[in-house]
């Protein structure tokens, strides 16, 4: 038997007009956000709830004995990932529409939280420039239809074809889980207050190798600059915390440019930028890479913090990229949590602005991988695709990223 969308369909398998039900009931309720209601729909089967959302929930059952909250949080992150993959960019009437539905992210031009009808948010829509027309209407008529196009027509085939990818395969959830615990952060909306770290952050992790940089990195954000299709620039934050007592420094590796010179200071490619010092730079033994010592203002005490920016900037580098890379040479980074949806305040973050003239045509996040396995992109559709937004790329980690291994942002060039 197949659905409208011509999927295969089953009697213990949902219809797409099953899903596109779910989720418009999901988003016109008033006094509840729908990560609360899939996880009752999860937690009470005789609920309301549970009936109403019950093609929505019902395939996470393969999590088998997982609980209520990381059930409904794998189907809220294939929601959220499935929203923002309607359009062709943030301008879409579709996704905006389907954002103020779910009580997504909000542009900067919205100002105040969501409000609890769906009505009262697309009013809110009205004050984004252009998106809706220009001039803007003056009734929310057009947010409607794209609400009403955007679950009929996109929104639930898309989630239905996933879940029939999904079918079987627990493990297929992982990447979803990873998206929800980003967006709903962990935190609420507040940054971890001090003291909230636990004393033995390490928890968990895997054991470093011996001579591992003795800082656990609470937070660590890099932004890359390219140029044409070489990585000139990177400007990284750092919030660490030292395991032993007597930590004066942390050691940052950059390539080496042809230009570069040991009898010119100057031209180091990795410079302090905030809350350190440089040390003198030792080139490694391979003589491909350049150890710098960002000396701190005094050394730490054990499970002290320390928060230091520098840079990496060479204009000599011609080397094609492909990939951004963070080898995790140290006692490991926190889980990623995001304030408000989209300010990191933990985890591993990278952030890449590609030149305007060499823009990639697909990038995906990587984590544990070799080098050859890091350049196999995954296939359409998977969340650990990456969408290019006005030529920006953003990535935070939700997971542990362990020591000895590596973790980043691969790309792939359109073909000369």
């Amino acid at each position: 038997m197949t659905d409208p969308s011509g999927s295969r369909h089953d009697a213990s398998f949902p219809l797409t007009t099953e899903i596109e039900a779910a989720l418009r009931w999901l988003a016109t309720r008033r006094h509840a956000q729908p990560l609360a209601l899939l996880q009752h729909a999860v937690e009470d089967p005789a609920s309301e709830s549970a009936v109403r959302l019950e093609p929505l929930v019902a395939p996470t059952s393969a999590l088998g004995g997982d609980t209520p909250e990381v059930r409904a949080l794998a189907v809220w992150g294939l929601i959220i990932h499935a929203v923002n993959r309607v359009g062709s960019n943030g301008e879409s009437r579709r996704r905006n529409a389907l954002h103020a539905a779910f009580r997504l992210e909000r542009r900067a031009e919205i100002t105040e939280p969501w409000k609890s009808t769906l009505e009262g948010r697309f009013s809110q829509l009205l004050a984004l420039p252009g998106v809706f027309g220009d001039p803007p209407p003056t009734t929310t008529t057009p947010m409607h239809r794209a609400w009403r196009d955007g679950v009929a027509q996109k929104l639930a085939p898309m989630i239905r074809d996933h879940l029939d990818r999904l079918a079987g395969d627990p493990g297929g959830w992982e990447p979803y889980l990873a998206v929800a615990r980003a967006r709903e952060g962990g935190f609420g909306d507040e940054t971890p207050a001090a003291g909230a770290w636990p004393e033995d952050l390490t928890t968990g992790y895997r054991s470093p190798t011996e001579g591992a940089q003795p800082v656990f990195l609470i937070l660590f954000v890099t932004t890359v600059f390219m140029r044409r299709k070489t990585a000139f620039r990177r400007i990284t934050e750092r919030l660490v915390t030292a395991r032993q007592d007597g930590v004066d420094g942390y050691f940052a590796r950059a390539l080496i440019g042809a230009g570069w010179s040991a009898d010119d200071p100057s031209n180091i490619p990795v410079r302090p930028l905030w809350n350190c010092r440089l040390d003198d730079p030792v080139v490694s033994r391979t003589g491909e890479s350049l150890v710098t010592k960002l000396r701190f203002p005094r050394p730490l005490l054990r499970n002290e913090s320390h928060f230091f920016v520098s840079e990496a900037i060479d204009d000599h580098i011609t080397e094609e990229r492909r990939w951004v890379n963070v080898e995790i040479d140290h006692h490991g980074i926190a889980p990623g949590r995001l304030l408000h949806g989209h300010v990191p305040v933990s985890g591993l973050t990278i952030r890449i602005r590609f030149d305007e003239a060499e823009l990639p045509d697909a990038c995906w996040w990587y984590a544990e991988q070799s080098e050859r396995q890091r350049l196999t992109p995954p296939p359409w559709g998977d969340p650990r695709r990456l969408p290019i937004a006005d030529g920006n790329v953003e990535h935070t980690f939700t997971e542990r990223c362990h020591p000895r291994d590596n973790y980043g942002v691969a790309f792939s060039w359109p073909a000369s």
